[in-house]
């Protein structure tokens, strides 16, 4: 929505609000926020008075007796004077966020323009359109906006990640080098990760708990043994100390693997692997990744927070087609004929909004072609 009330760098660049402190300001000592996303505690934000930061000993946000959705900080000691400027600095500001569209924004522009007498849909629960802005911002979130994050974490000697919270798929792991480089791990397809080790007895028969369930124990002995193997046996990587193969014929093939006689480009990869464990919900590495800091690029579903919530301006009216479909779609007596209609629109706008969300660049196409276009010497 427009900026109203607030400049540009209060409200985007600087995500702050200023107070010229009045006379009932001075007395009571309270400042109330008028951001859209208020900050959750004191850590959110910084207090400057004059341009002078003031201790979280000074103030308490929010006030005793008021929620965070009040905004009220109150100063407890060191009132400001009528006059003075105070400044309340966000700490946690979402940068780019114009070219969203909130969940709320969704929900009422939705009410307004499709529901209400004379409209398309006389009568709809507003919790119903909530329900299907949600599930249409989640679907959206796998294709077509393709909500992609990026996190960061190191490796830790047990060679086992958690997946993180809000995982859907993996794109691509990567571990980076001392430069900031990122190189790409493949998934192992020459071993796996039993989601249960089931515990037998000396005739294979399986064991039992009290409660009657199987019996298990981890880590399953396939993690263990790949946690201790080597990947450069399978690799093919030679160091420059085992002086018995790096002097012989192997040395000169360990600088051109690519050379070497019925090469598997599965097993022939300098930057290790990984395997899933979807049934746990981890991931786990070869030991040459021991303590490494490596990425997760994966896939969201858009919806693991508040501020998450929401959809490109792109996509927008396809989003208001698709809750209007699923709307007629499950309501009785709508004819036929108009849930087909709807579901054309639905179809047409959402590819729309996918050609809108490709972004496709010229030029870096441009600049890829040329490099395409040069002779390449043997």
């Amino acid at each position: 929505m427009g900026l109203l009330g607030t400049t540009k760098a209060e409200h985007y660049y600087t995500s702050s609000q200023k107070f010229t402190t009045s006379t009932s300001q001075a007395s009571n000592g309270e400042y109330v926020l008028t951001v859209d996303t208020k900050p959750a505690d004191e850590n959110g934000f910084i207090v400057f008075v004059n341009g002078t930061e003031v201790g979280r000993d000074k103030y308490t946000y929010p006030k005793s007796g008021t929620a965070v959705s009040d905004g009220i900080i109150h100063f407890t000691s060191g009132l400001p004077v009528a006059g003075d400027t105070v400044l309340v600095k966000l700490t946690d500001r979402s940068l780019g966020d114009y070219r969203y569209v909130k969940l709320a924004d969704i929900v009422n522009n939705f009410m307004y323009g499709y529901v209400g007498d004379g409209k398309v849909l006389n009568k709809t629960k507003r919790s119903d359109i909530l329900f299907h802005v949600k599930r249409g911002i989640q679907e959206f979130a796998y294709d077509i906006s393709r909500v992609e994050k990026i996190q960061e974490v190191d490796v830790p000697l047990d060679l086992t990640l958690p997946m993180p919270q809000d995982y859907v798929s993996y794109i691509m792991l990567s571990w980076v080098d001392t430069g900031g480089l990122e190189h790409p791990i493949f998934p192992a397809s020459f071993t796996s990760r039993a989601s249960e080790s089931v515990g037998q007895d000396a005739d294979g028969n399986y064991l039992f708990t009290g409660q009657g369930d199987t019996l298990t124990t981890t880590p399953s002995s396939i993690q263990t043994k790949f946690k201790d193997f080597d990947h450069n046996v399978l690799s093919g990587n030679l160091k420059n100390d085992d002086y018995y193969l790096y002097t012989h014929y192997l040395a000169a093939r360990s600088y051109n693997r690519g050379s070497r006689f019925g090469i598997d480009p599965v097993i022939a990869n300098f930057n290790g692997v990984f395997v899933v464990d979807e049934a746990n919900g981890q991931f786990g590495f070869s030991s040459d990744l021991a303590e490494r800091t490596i990425t997760i690029k994966y896939i969201s579903d858009g919806l693991a927070t508040d501020s998450e919530i929401k959809i490109s301006k792109l996509a927008e009216d396809a989003l208001y087609k698709y809750v209007y479909h699923a709307i007629l779609s499950t309501k009785l007596g709508v004819p036929e004929y108009q849930v087909q209609r709807a579901k054309k629109d639905r179809r047409a706008a959402m590819r729309n909004a996918k050609l809108r969300l490709s972004n496709i660049n010229l030029h870096e196409i441009t600049k890829i072609m040329k490099g395409k276009s040069k002779h390449i010497k043997h």
